[in-house]
């Protein structure tokens, strides 16, 4: 993997994971639990879209 795949490869990743703690709070039973996952979740996915906007050359991600 050269550098400039890097960032791509790091938004991809926390695209999967984001999803994956998504899916895990759609089975949670406990409300807080499931709250505390979608939370997270939300979370990463923004800073996916983040990392997505710096690999594509955007000095100004959207908040």
């Amino acid at each position: 993997m050269n550098g400039s795949d890097e960032p791509a490869e790091l938004a991809r990743q926390m695209r999967e994971k984001a999803q994956q703690l998504a899916e895990a709070a759609e089975r949670a039973t406990d409300p807080e639990e499931r709250q505390r996952l979608e939370k997270k979740s939300r979370t990463i996915r923004d800073r996916s879209e983040q990392q997505s906007g710096m690999a594509a050359g955007d000095v100004y991600p959207q908040k």
